[in-house]
């Protein structure tokens, strides 16, 4: 079995004629965790969705897991990986028993006519628990907070042991409280098991778990640095990639950032 959970060789995705991934190349060992961090529109969420499976190549190839993307059926690919975003929309009322319970089908909403086993309920049951939900576990995620939402995705998206998880900006617009107990859970998830590989895209620093281990710099669609997080999460690779003064802190395994303008 490769050692690489990920090995993008130069890849390219277009979008209306233009690249939103322009000739990338990205690995990732297994049992790393890499932090994807860009401007808008720098090509961290097609990055993601390249490694999720679904957004193909146009040019280049993508392995995910030792399977090449296009050789093999991309359910099976997807049987073992966790993808956990806020962005998408749930039309149906669904409760955070079924959001979890979607692990097992791999669709973003209960399937027509699908119905779980017990044991399948019992084992959603068990994750909604060990996330601290399970008084939750018959509410509509429209009455879920943000937080709660966000670790019901969590559960959702280790429910079947994933080997690779892809955090989406799972931090996005939560309050302090919410963003760190979302923090702290993906820290445990970490170490609870220390085969699993992830990769989170996000804007900000502060947003990173303490268990980062490498990180990339995106900009237009491009890779312009990557390496172990203390390397490339610094106050000029910042400053470049956003192309405004930043300074960059690290402190307690935390990192954060502020102007780095003369005042």
């Amino acid at each position: 079995m490769t050692n690489q959970a990920i090995n993008l060789d130069h890849v390219t995705i277009l979008r209306s004629g233009k690249p939103t991934l322009d000739d990338v190349s990205f690995t990732v060992e297994r049992g790393e965790h890499w932090a994807v961090i860009g401007p808008n529109g720098a090509g961290k969420s097609t990055l993601l969705a390249v490694c999720a499976t679904s957004t193909l190549p146009v040019r280049g190839t993508a392995t995910i897991l030792g399977r090449q993307v296009g050789n093999v059926a991309v359910s099976e690919i997807r049987e073992l990986i966790g993808y956990v975003t806020t962005h998408h929309r749930m039309d149906w009322p669904m409760t955070a028993r079924d959001i979890v319970l979607t692990g097992f089908t791999n669709t973003l909403e209960t399937p027509m006519r699908w119905q779980p086993t017990v044991e399948q309920t019992a084992a959603a049951d068990a994750q909604l628990e060990k996330f601290g939900l399970l008084a939750s576990a018959g509410t509509s995620w429209r009455a879920l907070s943000q937080g709660e939402l966000g670790r019901t995705l969590l559960a959702r998206a280790t429910l079947t042991k994933p080997e690779l998880a892809l955090f989406d900006e799972p931090a996005a617009g939560l309050d302090l409280a919410a963003r760190e107990q979302v923090l702290d859970t993906i820290d445990e998830m970490t170490s609870e098991n220390p085969q699993l590989t992830s990769v989170m895209i996000t804007h900000h620093l502060e947003e990173l778990p303490t268990t980062t281990t490498h990180a990339a710099l995106m900009r237009r669609g491009t890779i312009i640095a990557s390496g172990t997080a203390t390397e490339v999460l610094t106050s000029d690779n910042l400053s470049d990639c956003f192309g405004v003064p930043i300074v960059v802190d690290y402190a307690h395994g935390r990192w954060s950032s502020r102007s780095g303008r003369v005042r």
